[in-house]
Formats: C-alpha cells, sequence, structure tokens
C-alpha cells in the first residue's frame, strides 16, 4: 500500500467517523480533528492488536461462524474511543458495537463513490 491510498483511507475513515458522531449511534466526537486522531489511532489498532485477538480467538470465531469478528472489531472500536480525548462512547459496548456496523456501511459507501470517480 503507497503512502497516498494510506492517506486517502485515513481521510475517508476520519470522515466516516465524522459521520457516525452526527447520527444517534452514541458515538460522540468532538470535532473533524479529533476524528482525524481516532482515525488513526483506530488504523494502528487494526494493524497491531487485531491480528493478535483474531489469532487467540479463532476458536471462539470458527464456532460462531465468524459473527465473533463483530465483537473483535467492536473491542478494537472501544479501545481506540478510551485512547482517545474527545471520542466517547455514551452506551459503552453497544455504542462500539453500533459504530463499527456503521463505519463499515459508511466506509464501504465512501470507498464506493471515491472509486467510481
Amino acid at each position: 500500500m503507497d503512502l497516498v491510498s494510506l492517506l486517502i483511507t485515513w481521510l475517508i475513515t476520519a470522515i466516516s467517523l465524522f459521520i457516525i458522531s452526527k447520527l444517534p449511534t452514541g458515538v460522540e466526537i468532538d470535532g473533524f480533528q479529533k476524528a482525524l486522531i481516532s482515525a488513526a489511532v483506530f488504523g494502528v489498532l487494526n494493524a497491531l492488536i487485531k491480528p493478535i485477538l483474531q489469532v487467540l480467538a479463532l476458536p471462539i470465531t470458527f464456532l460462531t461462524l465468524g459473527l465473533f469478528s463483530l465483537i473483535i472489531n467492536a473491542i478494537i472500536f472501544g479501545l481506540a474511543a478510551w485512547l482517545v480525548t474527545g471520542f466517547r462512547l455514551r452506551w459503552g459496548f453497544w455504542s462500539a458495537l453500533i459504530g463499527t456496523l456503521a463505519l463499515s456501511f459508511i466506509n464501504s459507501i465512501l470507498f464506493n463513490l471515491l472509486g467510481r470517480l
């Protein structure tokens, strides 16, 4: 992955997080600057912590036919909220789960629109 695509992914994730904070998902972000920081932290956690969690949770993920991967994503989302000041989850784990689903949905829409340009 080159630097330009990494920066585009970071910006799209930040925009998605900012949009999610405006929806009734329980995810609160203080501004777009905090969304940029949150997206960077989320990306680093996805690169470093998520693979470890996936390996540790492989038996549970297998037994649940992959649904446990949603829980792993929510854990990473919640950890990012815990680490970044100005990024809060009003309803705790449920906000993380809803936020993760919304992030996946909005990211896919934005990447799809960007791919058509």
